[in-house]
């Protein structure tokens, strides 16, 4: 049936006790045009963001989440840590290749043949930053540099002003070992990364800039099967 975006919906996300912050076995309710988040911490963060201009463009790609579940093989390690990549089963409507992105359960799923993906824990924007719509990854850079964008300079500039000439790339820079950037369908910049961090203990929180945030080992691994031109649905 394909992909129907900002459309009415009814699928719900289910998981299993144990498999992330908020996870739970009752159905959740959609709205049109988007989700309902579940309110993360703020606290500073050292990731990218995204810009605000971008975000009011890209309001008209708002997508409802898809219906996704684990499979039974990966239910015991999850249990152990909801983050651990594991092989999942989801909605066969997504074109194998493709990312999908459920920003509410903090889970990022690489879809690898019809109704199966591989899902990796993440770390999503505050409530205020969570970035949605459908995007490509245009850039893939290995221990890329980092400059805060300047809305986040405006926002806390005693944190960042100190940054505007850039951070080189290495094992203290915050975008960690890999960085996949995302552009929009007009070949665009979104000023939107899913990339590795500094802070693996921020994965499942809501804390970020915008980006989304994996752990150095996943994001090295999504990084070698992903090209240029992958399509990226993030809900």
């Amino acid at each position: 049936s394909g992909l129907r975006l900002g459309s009415w919906v009814t699928d719900v996300v289910r998981g299993t006790r144990g498999q992330g912050r908020e996870a739970a076995e009752r159905p959740r309710e959609l709205r049109a045009g988007g989700v309902s988040l579940y309110p993360g911490k703020k606290q500073t963060d050292w990731n990218c963001a995204m810009n605000r201009r971008q975000m009011i463009s890209l309001a008209a790609l708002l997508v409802a989440a898809p219906a996704l579940a684990p499979t039974l093989a990966g239910a015991q390690e999850a249990a152990v840590d909801p983050y651990a990549p594991i092989e999942v089963e989801i909605r066969d409507d997504f074109e194998t290749g493709s990312i999908v992105v459920v920003s509410r359960d903090f889970f990022l799923y690489h879809v690898v043949a019809p109704g199966k993906a591989v899902r990796y824990g993440v770390a999503v924007g505050t409530a205020e930053l969570v970035w949605k719509g459908k995007a490509t990854i245009g850039r893939k850079v290995e221990w890329p540099s980092w400059r805060p964008t300047d809305d986040m300079i405006e926002r806390n500039p005693g944190a960042y002003a100190k940054y505007a000439d850039g951070m080189p790339g290495g094992p203290q820079n915050p975008l960690g070992a890999r960085a996949l950037y995302l552009y929009d369908d007009r070949g665009n910049d979104t000023a939107i990364r899913i990339h590795g961090t500094t802070d693996p203990g921020s994965i499942g929180r809501a804390v970020s800039n915008g980006c989304l945030r994996m752990r150095n080992e996943a994001v090295m691994s999504l990084f070698d099967q992903v090209p240029i031109g992958t399509p990226v649905y993030v809900f």
